[in-house]
């Protein structure tokens, strides 16, 4: 159980990692807020990312 956990919480950080370094490359101008606002959406985009992988090796 607890290995279970760990891979997915290590799976949504991978994808959170390269969403966000995918949308720091994008924007024009690092600000703060623009920073957080695109985190937390890599945020969700990751929890998303591994439904979508786990939906379709079923």
């Amino acid at each position: 159980m607890a290995r279970g956990i760990a891979r997915a919480v290590a799976e949504i950080l991978a994808w959170w990692a390269g969403l966000t370094a995918v949308w720091t490359l994008l924007i024009s101008r690092a600000d703060t807020l623009e920073l957080a606002v695109g985190a937390g959406a890599a945020l969700l985009a990751a929890w998303a990312a591994r439904g979508a992988r786990r939906a379709a090796a079923r």
